[in-house]
C-alpha cells in the first residue's frame, strides 16, 4: 500500500487515494505513523477509507449491533491517525433479519456522533442491493439527521438490478445526501453479465446536485488492464466535469 501511493502519482498524476481496509497490514500506531510519513513524502493524501465489516448494524441481536458500532469507530480512529477526512462503512447483511432502517439508524447514529467528535465523516455506499439499497440508505441518513453521516454514490452498483431507470434514480437520490466522496465507474459485472451505464448522464446528475467532493476511480470488472481502464475513467471524468 505504501508503494501504491507513489504509483498513483506516477501513473495517473493523481495525489489522492482511497485505500480499502483489507489493504492495511496492521492497525498498530507505528504502522499507521509510518504510512502517514510515506504519504507525506509522496505528496499524497488519503481522502476516504473503504471499510467492510461482518457484523450488521441492523441485526436483531444488540450485541452484534454493538460489535458493528465498535468496529466502525475503530476505523474512525485509523482515519484520524492517517489524516483521512472520512470512512465508508459497510452495512453487512444480517442472518436473522431483513434490512431494518430503525435499528440501522440507531446504530449508525452512534457512529456518526463519534465521527463528529473526531471530525471524520461516515459514508454509506449503495453497494449491496439487499442491505445497502440506495433508498434504504437515504431513509437511514435522514432518520439519523447528523451532517457527519452521508451518502457515497456509486455510479453503477444499483445497475445490478438490470433496471437502468432504477440505477439513475438511485444515484440521484444518493447525490442529494453526498458530501465528500463518490465512486466513478462505467459499469458493473454481475452473474457473468456486463452492465454498462451512461457516463454523461450520471455526471449530469452529479453536477445538478451541486456535489463538490472527490471522484474516486473504480475499476473492478475483473478483466482487462486496470491501469488503462483507470486512465480512461480519469479522462472521461475530466471531460464530463467541464
Amino acid at each position: 500500500m505504501a508503494e501504491f501511493a507513489s504509483q498513483v502519482v506516477t501513473k495517473f498524476n493523481v495525489n489522492n487515494i482511497e485505500p480499502h481496509c483489507r489493504h492495511f497490514r496492521s492497525l498498530n500506531p507505528e504502522y499507521l505513523a509510518n504510512f502517514r510519513e510515506v504519504l507525506a513524502k509522496a505528496n499524497v493524501k488519503v481522502v476516504d477509507i473503504a471499510v467492510d465489516g461482518s457484523s450488521s448494524f441492523y441485526d436483531v441481536d444488540p450485541t452484534t449491533r454493538q460489535r458493528s458500532v465498535m468496529y466502525a469507530k475503530s476505523w474512525v480512529d485509523v482515519a484520524v491517525a492517517i489524516a483521512s477526512p472520512s470512512i465508508r462503512t459497510h452495512i453487512a447483511r444480517a442472518t436473522n433479519s431483513s434490512p431494518d432502517a430503525q435499528r440501522a439508524a440507531d446504530s449508525l447514529r452512534r457512529v456518526a456522533e463519534y465521527g463528529a467528535e473526531r471530525k471524520v465523516v461516515i459514508n454509506l455506499e449503495n453497494d449491496d442491493l439487499m442491505s445497502e439499497d440506495a433508498f434504504f440508505l437515504v431513509k437511514v441518513i435522514e432518520s439519523v439527521g447528523n451532517p457527519y453521516l452521508r451518502a457515497l454514490p456509486d455510479f453503477a452498483n444499483s445497475m445490478l438490478t438490470g433496471d437502468a431507470s432504477f440505477n439513475y434514480r438511485a444515484v440521484e437520490a444518493m447525490f442529494q445526501h453526498a458530501y465528500c466522496i463518490c465512486h466513478v465507474k462505467d459499469g458493473e459485472t454481475g452473474d457473468n453479465q456486463e452492465f454498462n451505464i451512461d457516463m454523461k448522464r450520471t455526471f449530469d446528475i452529479l453536477k445538478s446536485s451541486g456535489y463538490r467532493g472527490y471522484c474516486s476511480m473504480e475499476f473492478d470488472r475483473g478483466k482487462g488492464d486496470p491501469y488503462a481502464a483507470t486512465s480512461r475513467l480519469i479522462e472521461q471524468s475530466l471531460q464530463y466535469l467541464r
